[in-house]
């Protein structure tokens, strides 16, 4: 570990440096020489690296979402060219270039913040060891030493021996219940940041390889953790479990502000904005505004968490425009704009004798040829007679049609005598 911390030792003395200007201040508000204002110079450092890193941040979500987007795609090169692993590749980096995608960019925030946290671990070890690092001299390399947090020395681990911790002015119980705390808060937050991500900001209807590895290293990580802590300086504990919460805390307003399509944040999201705008009538901020307007125009592409905020607002009366702000859905409005279909009315239902006497009235009218004519429905049974001469009429014309077999006469054929053989 040392050898891997003095290669980052260029930035040794900026880190001591910016180490000791958060000193003064809360030295002068805590005193020089207390765990505290050591304590909140490492946390000071955190917060500034972490604001300087925050475009990589926001370059790492995009990029999260462009692979999310990406992964059926990815699949079906996967399967495609199963028996061909360079062709695969080959496809795989086309893909990427296309979409202007970058897998790495997910790494980019702990890569830069990499080369300061192994800077720290140096300057932190120097000062275990009794040697000045950087900017710290002998006067702030003598306070440092001094400083503990909770009866835990900056410079102490869990694995020093009691003799080099005593060296210290410390016990080694309060070394390793302080460091072991801090290894647990560190996992923790690792593994509830992790898990955030996986629950609530994942596309889950895109089932894919990506989601298993991500469950994986959910658990993975933070053992990791676990067992490279026990190693780790106080101070450079310190450093890591501020990171921690620090990401944990982005992720959080990340996730409810600027929630993944098709994602349970984004339905959770919507559902708060849905009641923001039919309680107010409109959508009060920008940014909503333009989240609005680009669920307008996805169109038939929406995702099922937009389709509910469009019938929900379709439900209270207002409809989304295409400028991103919401307008009430006036009937009369729409069916004067085409918007609404009109309904077609259907004829009122005749009586059968009303029916009756219709089509009679219709038959005599034909037969006489005026409406003078007209004749009233006999009560007579005549049905019977009229059926016959339209049976007669359908045997006849039935018998017309027939053709004769080839070998016989053409017209009525006479009846066989019974003693003749078929």
């Amino acid at each position: 570990m040392d050898t891997i911390a003095s290669l980052f030792s260029f930035i040794t003395t900026p880190v001591s440096w910016i180490i000791v200007q958060f000193h003064k201040l809360y030295g002068a508000m805590f005193g020089p020489d207390t765990g505290w204002a050591w304590g909140l110079s490492i946390v000071s450092l955190v917060v500034l690296i972490r604001i300087c890193l925050i475009p990589l941040f926001v370059k790492q979500i995009k990029s999260m979402r462009n692979m999310q987007a990406l992964q059926p795609k990815m699949k079906a090169i996967q399967e495609r060219y199963k028996s061909d692993k360079q062709r695969q590749s080959e496809e795989m980096m086309k893909l990427y270039k296309e979409t202007g995608t970058n897998p790495l960019s997910s790494c980019l925030p702990i890569l830069a913040q990499s080369p300061f946290f192994f800077a720290l671990y140096y300057v932190l070890s120097n000062i275990a060891s009794g040697n000045t690092v950087g900017v710290i001299n002998e006067q702030l390399l003598a306070s440092a030493r001094q400083a503990h947090i909770f009866g835990a020395p900056l410079a102490s681990k869990f694995t020093d021996s009691a003799s080099k911790v005593s060296a210290l002015d410390a016990s080694l119980t309060d070394v390793r219940i302080v460091t072991a705390i801090m290894i647990i808060l560190m996992s923790a937050s690792q593994f509830y940041t992790q898990r955030q991500l996986m629950q609530k900001n994942v596309d889950l209807t895109v089932k894919t390889p990506y989601m298993q590895q991500q469950k994986m290293l959910m658990y993975i990580f933070p053992v990791i953790f676990a067992v490279m802590g026990i190693n780790f300086p106080v101070g450079v504990l310190v450093y890591w479990l501020t990171t921690n919460l620090w990401t944990m805390g982005q992720q959080m307003y990340v996730i409810n502000q600027n929630p993944t399509p098709g994602s349970k944040a984004q339905d959770q999201y919507l559902n708060r904005l849905l009641k923001s705008a039919t309680a107010h009538g409109e959508v009060r901020s920008r940014r909503k505004r333009k989240i609005v307007q680009t669920i307008v125009a996805k169109g038939p592409d929406r995702n099922d968490n937009e389709r509910r905020f469009i019938t929900g607002l379709s439900k209270a009366g207002y409809a989304a425009q295409a400028d991103g702000t919401v307008a009430k859905a006036d009937t009369a409005v729409l069916e004067a704009e085409g918007g609404a279909p009109q309904r077609r009315q259907q004829p009122k239902r005749q009586t059968k004798a009303k029916r009756q006497s219709g089509t009679t009235h219709q038959g005599g009218t034909k037969a006489g040829g005026s409406e003078g004519s007209e004749t009233k429905p006999s009560l007579e049974k005549n049905a019977p007679e009229d059926a016959k001469p339209k049976q007669a009429g359908r045997a006849s014309s039935g018998s017309a049609r027939q053709q004769p077999k080839s070998g016989q006469r053409k017209g009525q054929q006479r009846p066989k005598h019974p003693s003749s053989k078929k």
